[in-house]
């Protein structure tokens, strides 16, 4: 049998299917860790094809398929379910949400479903290869700690071991029939950064008995900059951003306090946790120096994504056989972050990136936009890419 001929067939023979499928989940979206819906559906889905499966993480959903000598080797392929607390536009898409607030606009429901589909063809497949596919549907992955993070502390790394892990995730600056590669270091730690300025409030005609937060807050931003400007080695990339900073005073009201939130990423754990020590000493000093005091809190969120270096090369050699040479770029690094990065951490692993670009049917808005969607054609390219990188990988 030619399997690469047989998987593209089939990719192309059920995409109605996954059509229907992908258009379910997104009109039923779920916030992190509440994905009870989508679970229940996986799981049908899966007995529906003879396969057992397991819940972890009380969301998530584990299922493996054996073919002939199954503890020979073991690939796990992952898909996260989680959507967003966004409004979705209503430009008259006939599969827009039905929860109002809630949206798959981070493509979840494309991995969910290009999985889903995966396990569809490599069921077929089983007498055709040896070992073994776990698939993880994975909960929240779009809130901290991390569904991934959870589910390999339940085991999902083990029972069978998994010997390598492959992930897929939308891309909607790539067209689609393309896919996207990077071997090593590929996405960002996130941290999470809460400060509270406290002062004095009073009349703004006084300044002079007050201590001003405002004013404190308004230094205090911009001095942090200096730890990615001047503290920071310029090989190594970092990002100190604030997006919400609150001060609830008025035109004449110097409030007590100011509330400041903001991001913190990095792609080398040793400047990250030197650079928090760094901001915390500088915003004590300059706080207290002018007055106020200061309650920083930094959240550690998920670690740098590398992309094991070797499995990349090779599934993106694979990905060339399957879908054409011109069609798999590489990508630069990219500062967001992900928790399959935990997974990272622990087997030989490979994130890569699924084009959904197509200007015709306006699918160019980016992740967490409220107008975002997806070429559909792409569940073609999704579903047969992981089932083919799954068997070229289990046959090497």
């Amino acid at each position: 049998m030619d399997v690469k001929k047989h998987i593209q067939d089939r990719a192309a023979s059920i995409l109605p299917a996954l059509v229907d499928i992908r258009r379910h989940i997104h009109q039923n979206p779920e916030l992190s860790f509440q994905e009870h819906e989508t679970a229940a559906l996986v799981e049908k889905e899966l007995q529906s094809l003879g396969l057992k499966t397991q819940r972890m993480a009380n969301t998530g959903v584990v299922a493996v398929i054996e073919g002939k000598n199954p503890s020979k080797k073991v690939v796990g392929l992952r898909a996260d379910m989680d959507a967003l607390p966004i409004v979705e536009v209503n430009d008259g898409r006939p599969y827009r949400s039905k929860k109002e607030g809630v949206m798959h606009a981070c493509g979840h429901d494309v991995h969910t479903t290009s999985l889903l589909g995966a396990a569809r063809i490599l069921t077929e497949l089983k007498d055709n290869f040896e070992g073994s596919i776990k698939l993880v549907f994975q909960p929240g992955e779009e809130r901290l700690p991390g569904g991934a993070s959870l589910m390999i502390a339940e085991g999902v790394l083990q029972n069978p071991k998994v010997d390598v892990m492959i992930g897929q995730h939308v891309m909607p600056g790539i067209e689609t029939g393309k896919t996207g590669f990077r071997p090593g270091l590929y996405m960002a730690s996130t941290d999470e950064i809460y400060i509270t300025v406290t002062g004095k409030g009073g009349h703004g005609a006084m300044p002079h008995f007050n201590i001003d937060p405002v004013l404190i807050s308004a230094h205090l931003i911009v001095a942090l900059q200096q730890i990615v400007s001047r503290a920071a080695n310029p090989a190594i990339p970092s990002v100190l951003s604030f997006g919400k900073v609150i001060a609830q005073g008025a035109t004449n009201v110097i409030p007590n306090e100011v509330i400041i939130e903001g991001t913190f990423r990095t792609l080398d754990e040793n400047w990250r946790a030197e650079a928090h020590q760094k901001m915390l000493t500088l915003a004590t000093g300059l706080v207290e120096g002018m007055g106020g005091t200061v309650d920083f809190d930094i959240k550690r969120g998920y670690p740098f994504l590398k992309n094991n270096e070797d499995l990349t090369e090779r599934l993106q050699s694979e990905a060339k056989s399957f879908l054409g040479e011109q069609n798999v770029e590489h990508l630069g690094i990219w500062m967001a972050a992900e928790d399959f990065s935990y997974f990272t951490q622990e087997v030989p692993s490979c994130f890569y990136r699924l084009g959904t670009r197509n200007e015709a049917k306006k699918t160019t808005f980016s992740v967490h936009h409220p107008s975002f969607d997806v070429d559909e054609d792409a569940l073609e390219q999704g579903c047969g890419l992981l089932a083919f990188l799954a068997i070229s990988e289990l046959q090497r």
